[in-house]
């Protein structure tokens, strides 16, 4: 079955970097395109980035555009989410998605 699971969360201070990872298994990793979106109690999940399958294109949301990279290694089936220069309201928890699949999620707390 499709398993997700994220790691690499923590608290930092504003102006710091986070590397976030989504181990995938029970598919065919390199033909899917993989997402990340992240959730603030109280608000809807919302978009953060996302990386094509076979070509690798890349999408970000306005936010984040120019702070954060995604990237992916097809043999590790793992993608990552590079997130510098952090801001308070980065504070969420971070998901990894494929499709209507979900990770458990990993908190990131940007704060001073």
């Amino acid at each position: 079955q499709v398993k997700l699971v994220e790691s690499g969360g923590g608290f930092v201070q504003p102006g710091g970097s986070l590397r976030l990872s989504c181990v995938a298994s029970g598919f065919t990793f390199e033909t899917y395109s993989m997402a990340w979106h992240r959730q603030v109690p109280g608000k809807e999940r919302e978009f953060v980035a996302a990386i094509g399958g076979g070509i690798n294109t890349t999408y970000y949301a306005d936010s984040v555009k120019g702070r954060f990279t995604i990237s992916r290694d097809n043999a590790k089936n793992t993608v990552y989410l590079q997130m510098n220069s952090l801001k308070p309201e980065d504070t969420a928890v971070y998901y990894c998605n494929r499709n209507i699949f979900w990770g458990q999620g990993t908190q990131v707390t940007v704060s001073s």
